[in-house]
């Protein structure tokens, strides 16, 4: 089993080596010897990536986009989840059916009305567009996690609210929030790595190159005839980087969320 997970992980961590040795080469080395190590290792790709390629910039989209598609997806699941996990209403096992339905269907064969629907209310080559997207495909996920944390909680808690004058929106807002706060986090983690990475949406959708996220801008790196590989290495190492530095410090809360959630 160890030798199997260690295997595992080298194949996974081995390609990530290889663009970050790489990314420290120039252009004729990496050609030459694509897994060579670096003879005389500098950082002037990743000055050219952040200054003649404007990663800088698609980086700062990337940011803008991913925020906001999470703030706008939370705060719609928020309420549906504690809906669904507190309340008793008509249509409501068909509510959690269609959130299920839709972790289901890929949200990209909707792309052609999508679009149309964009074109119309004049969305086409705005951050916003996407945002309304991304938070669109992470609801039906985040929900569901949510939802799950809701109906763990004691009812004890919500009754007492009540019982002390609280209404529905302060029990959900003071009560309700705070304890599913795990859930939250673990739905945000998991739905910031495809907002972040999307690729379809934005190239089908943005117009403007100041208005690209990474991955569309790094693909500009991409010249006709010829690719400086070190310039695309520097540049999917700043693209890797902040989801990185993310999970490294974000897995803790996720696995301290999912436990607290298995002990409830």
């Amino acid at each position: 089993m160890y030798v199997a997970l260690i295997l595992s992980a080298l194949m996974s961590i081995g390609p990530l080596l290889i663009v970050v040795v790489n990314s420290l080469r120039p252009n004729m080395e990496i050609f030459t010897d694509p897994l060579g190590l670096p003879k005389h290792p500098a950082l002037s790709n990743y000055a050219q990536a952040w200054g003649a390629g404007a990663i800088g910039g698609y980086l700062l989209n990337s940011v803008l986009v991913t925020a906001g598609s999470l703030a706008l997806g939370l705060a719609v699941s928020l309420p549906i989840a504690y809906a669904l996990g507190r309340w008793q209403f008509l249509g409501k096992r068909l509510l959690s059916v269609l959130f299920v339905a839709g972790m289901m269907v890929p949200i990209r064969l909707g792309v052609l009305p999508l679009f149309h629907l964009y074109e119309a209310t004049g969305l086409i080559d705005t951050r916003i567009g996407l945002m309304l997207i991304n938070a669109a495909a992470a609801m039906p996920t985040s929900v569901l996690i949510i939802t799950a944390f809701y109906r763990a909680l004691p009812a004890s808690l919500f009754e007492a609210a009540h019982v002390d004058g609280a209404g529905e929106l302060q029990t959900f807002w003071r009560i309700g929030t705070p304890l599913v706060r795990p859930a939250v986090v673990t739905a945000a983690v998991m739905n910031v790595g495809p907002a972040w990475n999307d690729f379809f949406f934005p190239l089908i959708m943005l117009r403007s190159p100041s208005r690209f996220t990474i991955p569309v801008g790094i693909s500009s790196f991409f010249g006709e005839h010829t690719v400086d590989r070190g310039l695309l290495f520097a540049g999917l190492v700043i693209a890797v980087a902040p989801l990185a530095i993310m999970f490294a410090f974000a897995m803790r809360l996720v696995v301290g969320g999912l436990t607290a959630g298995m002990e409830r």
